[in-house]
């Protein structure tokens, strides 16, 4: 395989992650604005696409091929859980 190919191969495989934490990250910024005033959204958006990436990969690994209905339930969830932590989660003092 080319490199070309290999690079949009790897590429694809990480966009929905990519697009699901940005879009999340966004509303999520959106509707809890006052709450989130001093998170940026870049940093919500890594936290999100970076969770949803590593279970896009653990989902190819349990099930041996990308693009499984439960692998892509799994990544709102991790992204959901991963907003939550970044943006609301105050530790204990």
């Amino acid at each position: 395989m080319p490199a070309t190919d290999a690079f949009w191969h790897i590429a694809n495989f990480f966009a929905p992650a990519l697009v699901l934490g940005g879009l999340a990250a966004t509303a999520t910024r959106w509707l809890w604005r006052r709450d989130l005033a001093g998170v940026a959204v870049i940093r919500l958006w890594l936290w999100a696409g970076a969770a949803a990436a590593l279970v896009s990969m653990a989902g190819l690994v349990l099930f041996g091929h990308d693009g499984k209905m439960l692998t892509y339930g799994a990544m709102v969830v991790a992204s959901a859980g991963a907003l939550w932590w970044r943006g609301f989660h105050r530790p204990r003092q």
